[in-house]
Formats: C-alpha cells, structure tokens, sequence
C-alpha cells in the first residue's frame, strides 16, 4: 500500500491526534512504512527532536507510533502561543520570531511551501503518510490562507476523512455541515466521515449515520467507542482541566495516597510533565488554579510556561504565590520544571526583551536567571541521586548563578542550540543542573520524570517530607510501557472499529471520483 491521508476534524479536540496515532499504529503493526505529518500545529506542549528541533508532542507520539524517532519533518510549523494575540512561530523545528494572529497570514505563502515540500520529502521516504488537520476546515473565513486542512489537501492531492466527537452532541449536523461549507474542488476531496468518542446502543445511532450517507453521498467508516485509558500526550495544555484527577490511578500499594498538585498556569507548557507521576499506583494527581487547592497537598509542582514572566504575576494575582511559599516554609516539597524552576528563583533578568521584562522570583531557591535572546533545545542525559536520567530542554532563561547544590550531572551536552558569546555556547556550571534543596526542587529539563527509577526515588522522597509512611512506591512501574499501552490501545480502536479495507482503499486512491456536490448559500459561491 501506498499513498496518504488526511484527517480532518469538525472542531478542535474532535480525535484527530488519537486518531492518525490510531492509523499509524494500526498501519505499523501491519508492516507498512508510516509516518506522521501535522503542517501547522499550535501548542505549547512541545518536545525536542533527535535532529535538534522543536514539534509538538502529539506528533512525537503519533512518531512513536510509527516505531519512529520524532523528526521536525512531522510538524514542519509550530505556534506556541505567548498571550492571547500572539505566538511564537517555529518552523522546521527553529523559532523565527513572534507574529501576531493578523501579521502571520503574511507569512503563510511562503510557509505553504515549506509544508508541502516537507510533505513530499516525506512521501519518497514511507509507503504511507498519515496526515492531522488543524481545528476544523469548515472556517472558510481562513480557507484563503490554509496550510494545514483544505488548502494542503489540494496543494499535495490528499483525500481527506473528517472526524467528529459524538460527546458533544450535534456530531451529525457537524458532519454535514462541514462538507457543505465547502466549495465544490475541497468537497470532491472528503472522502468520508468516522464518528469518535461513542458510547450508547450502536443501533440507535445507525439511522443516522444512514441518513448522513444520503445527504452526502459519503460513508461513515466507522464509529471509535468512548475509551476511558486513553489520555497520555495530550495534544495541548488546553486539555489540563483543573481540579479534576488526571488519568487513572491504580489504588495504592501501602495505606495511603499521595496528592500532587500541579499549578494549571495560563501559559502552562509541557503540562504533560506531570504524566508520569499519574501512572503510579496510589498518587492523584491534579491541576489547580486556587489556593486551597493546595493545602492538602503532598507536592506542590510548578510546571513550564511560555510565559514565564506574566504567569509569575499570575500566580502573585491570584493568591497562589503566597500558598507556594507558604507550603515551602512548612518543609512540605515543592518541584519546579523549566519556567517553574526560573520562578523558584531570586532573579529573572530579560535584557533581550524576550518576555517584555525582569521579575522578582519566589526567592526559595537561590539562584538568578537571565533570558537568552535564542532558546535552548536539547536532549540531555546524566545522573541524579544515582540514576541514570535522560530529558529534554526548551527555554529562553540560564541559571547566571546558584547557591544549591545541584539536582541533576550532566553526562552528555545539554544544550542543541543556544545563545553564543564569542563563537561558543554560554552556560552556568555546565557539568551541573537544576537544584536540591531538600524540600525545593528545580530542574529545566523535561521529561525528567519519565524515568522510572528517579520518579521512584522522588515520591518516595516526597513521601517522607509530607509524612505519609503509609504510602508505598509501586516497584513496576513502567512509562514507557504505559505510552505502548495507549498506542496499542488505539491501533485496537482503528481494527476493530473502522472499515479498514475501505480506508486503505482511500489512502491508495484516494476519495471517490463521483461524490456528489451538497449545496448550500456558501458552497460554490467563492466564499
């Protein structure tokens, strides 16, 4: 089989990562050569690739599911949003600035043919591409300027499957209307519909979908069933709702739970750190947006930000400062990541004006950071507490100085790219990393707590500081295992649940040749 696909969702969070990860895994298992494409996601939850770059995590995931390493030419163009009106653009896998939402249709000529060209080296490359749209494609006041649904389908000759969550309600109108806001030249590409996130008598929701076969002359293959294990590697920090569990722990091994609280910034970045710690047995894990939500609190974990400047003044607005600091002083533990970690400081200093201005840190721990002009990636690995760790960096701010002892020892160079001072990389006691001081800990890198063996030491550690001995680490946990779960879980989905003959029918020759036009006041009127 040759060829490839893109799936198209009727709104945001309709399935459309769950659903290529789906494809790809299913296609993987069945020996095809697949890979992943997004032409222009925005998130900020991001990772760094092999090849030094920046995409976004759900492309990274949807890689994994491909048995590939994450590559920049899965997420050619990424907006990491800084403020409401603003984002900064990346593209293959590098910052190039900061666009507002008006300024950057300027730039999407000439990005359109980065993503194709991307696309098509891609296709010479694997048998099949899998490729996810962006929000919906029935916003036809932006048709003019797509890069990422309609308009990469007619510039690279994709047939498209549109996908929509049930859960909402109104899936079918969704459906239609979709396709019937669309001109003639984009509606002849849909090849048909896949309903997601089902749960009810199949029988009912038959009729329909019926229905829906004669309005549009398209068929529905197939109709993915509600999965409650599915929630690893969300798409984006969006998807962090607060106060609510995240994930779904197992009962404790001992007696007793462990409660983590994990700030839910504004500009909350990687939320997906907290992951980890929510596939252990016994550890509850929420995100919070108020200060009472601390107080029960065993840890307290202030994540990344893209904002870090503005999310500290955030955090002193609504109170939560204090009920960190306060937390802190009672000798209960307290773990910053990447802009988390930087707010733990004394000092945030920004000569470059990359966040708009310095800040007072929280000032428990003590160190100074400055904002470098260009950002930092990396895939570091070491040591910390005598486990081997590996992680990842994205950020702005250098530690310029420290007076704790360090948390992590780099064994390997951490930083890709990054600002340069006379030809060579600046860094702050570069044989070292983030800090331990006994109940405060910081680290810029991500991914730390995927490693199983520091993860077990850290709750267990955070156990005895919170003074619950009747929690007890489970021995077996594995990350990595728990992601293959997800994956296998949604290459299942894909097999079980979709007309998998008809969808490699698509994916080789694409839709239909003969689909008829729904026509409506917009369709075909150049709207």
């Amino acid at each position: 089989m040759q060829g490839a696909l893109l799936v198209a969702g009727t709104t945001s969070d309709a399935g459309k990562s769950a659903l290529v990860a789906g494809i790809c895994r299913w296609l993987h298992r069945q020996g095809a050569s697949v890979a992943p494409f997004k032409a222009q996601n925005m998130s900020n939850n991001s990772v760094v690739t092999t090849d030094g770059g920046e995409i976004g995590r759900a492309q990274a995931m949807q890689a994994h599911a491909c048995g590939l390493a994450p590559s920049v030419a899965f997420n050619p163009v990424l907006l990491k949003p800084g403020s409401d009106r603003s984002s900064q653009v990346v593209v293959l896998g590098r910052a190039q600035g900061t666009v507002s939402a008006r300024s950057y249709y300027d730039r999407k000529a000439a990005l359109l043919e980065v993503v194709t060209d991307t696309l098509a080296d891609l296709r010479t490359r694997h048998d099949v591409v899998i490729c996810e749209g962006a929000g919906s494609p029935a916003e036809i006041n932006l048709r003019g300027t797509d890069i990422a649904n309609m308009g990469l389908a007619q510039a690279a000759d994709l047939p498209v499957v549109v996908v929509g969550d049930i859960d909402r309600g109104g899936v079918l109108a969704h459906l239609f209307g979709t396709v019937a806001v669309l001109d003639a030249a984009d509606q002849a590409r849909i090849a048909g519909f896949v309903v997601n996130k089902f749960r009810g008598d199949p029988a009912l929701l038959a009729p329909g979908l019926d229905q829906l076969r004669a309005l549009t002359g398209r068929p529905t293959f197939g109709v993915v069933p509600w999965a409650d294990g599915l929630w690893l590697d969300a798409e984006d920090s969006l998807s962090a709702v607060a106060d609510g569990v995240l994930g779904r722990p197992a009962p404790p091994v001992g007696e007793q739970w462990l409660r983590v609280a994990v700030v839910r910034l504004p500009r909350i970045s990687n939320a997906t750190d907290a992951e980890a710690m929510a596939c252990e047995a016994g550890v509850a894990v929420r995100y919070v947006t108020e200060p009472s939500r601390l107080l029960d609190a065993d840890l307290v974990v202030l994540p990344g930000s893209k904002a870090t400047v503005s999310d500290l003044a955030w955090l002193r607005r609504t109170g939560l400062a204090d009920a960190v600091v306060a937390h802190a002083q009672a000798g209960r533990p307290v773990l910053g990541i990447c802009g988390g970690y930087q707010m733990l400081g004394r000092t945030i200093a920004d000569p470059h004006g990359v966040e708009g201005g310095s800040a007072t840190g929280l000032g428990l721990l003590d160190l100074d950071v400055e904002f470098d002009a260009e950002k930092h990636l990396g895939n570091p690995t070491g040591t910390a507490w005598g486990e081997a760790v590996s992680g990842y960096e994205i950020h702005h701010g250098r530690v310029t100085r420290s007076g704790e002892a360090p948390l992590l020892h780099p064994t390997r160079e951490s930083t890709v790219s990054g600002a340069r001072v006379g030809g060579s990389l600046r860094a702050s006691r570069p044989d070292s990393e983030g800090s331990d001081a006994g109940a405060v800990l910081g680290t810029h890198w991500h991914g730390l707590l995927e490693n199983d063996g520091f993860r077990r030491l850290l709750l267990a550690r955070v156990a005895g500081q919170a003074g619950r001995t009747g929690f007890v680490v489970a021995p077996d946990t594995s990350f990595a295992a728990a992601r293959a779960a997800q994956l296998d879980l949604l290459g299942d989905l894909v097999e079980q649940h979709l007309d998998t003959r008809a969808l490699e029918h698509v994916i080789s020759h694409g839709a239909a040749p003969d689909l008829p036009l729904i026509t409506s006041g917009l369709a075909g009127s150049g709207a």
